[in-house]
């Protein structure tokens, strides 16, 4: 019996996490009473009696919680931004070259972040092919629902929600969103991209654009897409030559799913790469569900709606 604890299980990915892991035979989840949820005693104790950890806390409590691990045989997936640049953890995107290999032999794994997710779909395979160099200035824009912001968001959208709330609002103003430093890492960017996030009034679903201006060695549209149709080959992610929705693109297009769709847009001047996904899915759970799959010997989209 492989036992599983989810420390954060009542927050957003956590309550996902928990329902994908209902129907999985052989999976037993360690589950605290609610007056030990939060204590440290009882938290440790139950990590290190797991096979695997799901860490869904804020950064600072998931890098406590893994001084609390001391069992050298527990797995650990963390959800966080916490340690997704440490080079001591798996990146968790397991579609970059190379990357599934390496999940399948970690103890440690860092889920990638949902903006994070879409705009690594577009631009690394990109970088690898050498279309895009690698300190090539990017801009990018990324609509998520308000699921993404947890539960204090959630509950502002779905409570008395203000009227301003209504309408998409564009934030990471600063230029200092915390995703950034993973889309350069695995990316092999060296130039920090322009980036702006936005949150409108719908619950899932996620849409990252990344707009290029004409390639200078010539390489046009047609190129791009046959980069992406090689690159791709799995279920959890893939690219869709027939995206366009009588040109229109919804954001909501892959809502409950857990795969990851490319498609590419424009003309040969200017080029539009868009990813579509659902932010608790490939952007969340669905991509922790998946790494735990490949790490646990499991079929990887086992659980998972592809």
């Amino acid at each position: 019996m492989i036992k599983i604890f989810i420390d954060g299980a009542e927050g957003t990915t956590g309550l996902v996490i928990r329902d994908r892991l209902k129907d999985y035979q052989g999976i037993e989840i360690i589950t605290l009473p609610e007056e030990l949820r939060k204590d440290v005693t009882a938290r440790t104790e139950a990590m290190n009696q797991a096979n695997l950890v799901f860490l869904c806390l804020p950064d600072a409590a998931a890098k406590e919680a893994v001084t609390f691990i001391t069992n050298p045989n527990t797995i650990v997936i963390d959800t966080s931004t916490a340690h997704r640049t440490n080079d001591e953890w798996t990146y968790g995107f397991a579609e970059l070259t190379g990357q599934k290999d390496k999940i399948k032999k970690a103890k440690r794994i860092a889920n990638p972040g949902c903006h994070a997710s879409g705009f690594i779909a577009l631009v690394a395979p990109l970088v690898e092919a050498g279309i895009i160099d690698k300190s090539e200035f990017l801009s990018a824009f990324s609509i998520t629902g308000y699921t993404g912001g947890g539960k204090k968001m959630i509950a502002e959208y779905e409570g008395d929600c203000p009227e301003l709330y209504k309408a998409p609002r564009q934030y990471g103003l600063t230029q200092a969103h915390k995703h950034i430093p993973e889309m350069l890492k695995f990316c092999s960017l060296t130039t920090k991209p322009c980036f702006c996030p936005i949150v409108a009034n719908y619950p899932r679903g996620m849409e990252v654009t990344v707009s290029l201006s004409q390639r200078k060695d010539g390489v046009g549209i047609e190129q791009i897409k046959q980069v992406y149709k090689n690159y791709y080959k799995g279920k959890m992610v893939y690219f869709n030559d027939q995206a366009d929705e009588n040109g229109f693109l919804s954001a909501k297009a892959l809502e409950y799913k857990d795969s990851l769709e490319v498609s590419v847009h424009g003309n040969d001047q200017n080029i539009l790469l868009v990813a579509r996904f659902d932010n608790l899915g490939k952007g969340a759970s669905g991509a922790a569900i998946q790494n735990m799959n490949l790490v646990l010997g499991f079929d990887e989209v086992k659980g998972l709606n592809v």
